[in-house]
């Protein structure tokens, strides 16, 4: 694969979760949450009436996003987006199928770069 191809991918992916771990926090909330269908609306409800479910979930992301925008530990930080990618896809596919492309995305360039960094897994398997 490309290593342009892949800094593309991993500078696209990093602005993605950057700018919707920064959209988690109450005082950045820059994007407008569109109408969604009243379980999806229940679930985030839930979630935000944690107080810290929805705050830690950005941090992660920003915290991912700059370790890709950094390219440091690039394998480690697509191996904790995994989880937080799939999870995202998974409430779109069950709550709100009509937000589901910025999920498509992040998950299938998640999964792009982590077959680049394959190298880096190989000992988790062994």
């Amino acid at each position: 694969m490309n290593a342009t191809f892949t800094k593309i991918l991993s500078f696209v992916l990093a602005l993605i979760l950057i700018f919707f771990g920064l959209n988690k926090f109450i005082q950045f909330d820059f994007i407008p949450l569109p109408q969604i269908p009243e379980e999806a609306s229940s679930f985030m409800s839930s979630l935000s009436a944690t107080g810290y479910v929805l705050p830690i979930v950005g941090a992660f992301e920003i915290f991912i996003g700059m370790l890709l925008l950094l390219r440091k530990w690039v394998p480690f930080a697509l191996l904790l987006l995994a989880p937080i990618s799939l999870n995202v896809l998974l409430f779109h596919i069950f709550l709100n199928l009509s937000g589901i492309l910025p999920a498509i995305i992040t998950i299938a360039i998640n999964t792009v770069l982590i077959y680049k960094y394959w190298k880096a897994y190989k000992p988790l398997f062994q």
